[in-house]
């Protein structure tokens, strides 16, 4: 008898521990700490050169100080600029922009290695992904090459739109082409830096694709050549301003934040540790609820036992 009126008060005990571990001492832990997870690599190539040679690469390296991808979150894209479309008629961004979040790249068409690279990358990154193009958000692919001509777009729109293979895409990958002005605007908006190399007779570019939300405002860069598509999912959902996603895709985002950075998502400790102590603090609670239930039907059968 004695046993199971002091079980409940044990069980209150252990569960106001568990709450006290899980809300209290993380982030105290934390604080003192300094927190979770390190900085990125800063610097660059320290190194010296000298000689006739190391001149020669050194004047051809000057060429990439105008060359740069300024994350320019937050900025809004001028969807009032023209441009040309695949089949050579005006249109506005506004007109593109249809209420969904848009994948944005910066390319030109005869590029003759990384445009290509950037865009078979973002190929790549969207066939894993339950959205498709055109359906759930879309892309706006531009040239900043003036020179280029809606054919060579509707070249490259054939290529890729019959490679990502998904019903739709025609309206929800748009490959455009422009004037100096609209293309001057556009990439200034988004901080992106390009030149023109005379001497290799091609420009020189940084590799990157930008994700917008459906007014068109910049929300996140991502860099390279190769972009995890679980992460390209959560700028996507992220950009569409919770018009997009499940709740178990709300969680993710609650547990992993974008680092501008990197143009990365990254875990966020402290969340997971709270959100697991939720969960933790949940069960303990509904074992209680079962253990008390169960001691006081234990309780009232012995009662009942030695009254007759």
């Amino acid at each position: 008898m004695m046993s199971c009126m002091t079980r409940p008060n044990d069980l209150y005990f252990i569960y106001i521990s568990v709450c006290l571990m899980v809300f209290v001492f993380p982030p105290c832990l934390c604080a003192q700490g300094g927190g979770f997870g390190g900085q990125p690599p800063s610097g660059g190539w320290t190194g010296t050169t000298a000689g006739p040679a190391a001149m020669e690469a050194n004047a051809s390296l000057a060429i990439l100080d105008d060359v740069g991808i300024d994350q320019n979150i937050g900025k809004q894209i001028p969807l009032d600029l023209t441009f040309r479309d695949e089949k050579g008629n005006d249109v506005t961004l506004k007109e593109l922009y249809r209420g969904k979040p848009v994948i944005l790249t910066l390319v030109y068409y005869d590029c003759p290695m990384l445009c290509t690279d950037i865009l078979n990358g973002l190929n790549r990154s969207l066939r894993p992904l339950s959205f498709s193009a055109g359906e759930e958000f879309d892309i706006i692919t531009v040239s900043f090459d003036p020179r280029e001509t809606p054919t060579l777009a509707s070249e490259k729109k054939y290529q890729y739109v019959t490679s990502y293979g998904r019903e739709g895409t025609t309206e929800g990958w748009r490959f455009l082409t422009g004037e100096p002005e609209s293309i001057k605007a556009l990439t200034d908006a988004v901080g992106f830096h390009y030149t023109y190399d005379d001497d290799a007779e091609q420009f020189a570019h940084g590799s990157s694709i930008m994700v917008t939300t459906p007014a068109g405002v910049v929300s996140h860069y991502f860099f390279g050549i190769e972009y995890p598509p679980s992460h390209l999912r959560l700028a996507l959902i992220e950009a569409s301003e919770d018009r997009l996603g499940s709740i178990y895709d709300q969680v993710a985002l609650y547990c992993f934040h974008y680092d501008p950075k990197t143009g990365k998502y990254g875990m966020v400790i402290m969340n997971v540790i709270r959100l697991s102590g939720i969960a933790t603090v949940v069960g303990m609670g509904a074992f209680m609820f079962i253990m008390i239930r169960r001691d006081r039907r234990k309780k009232s059968t012995s009662t009942t036992t030695e009254s007759t």
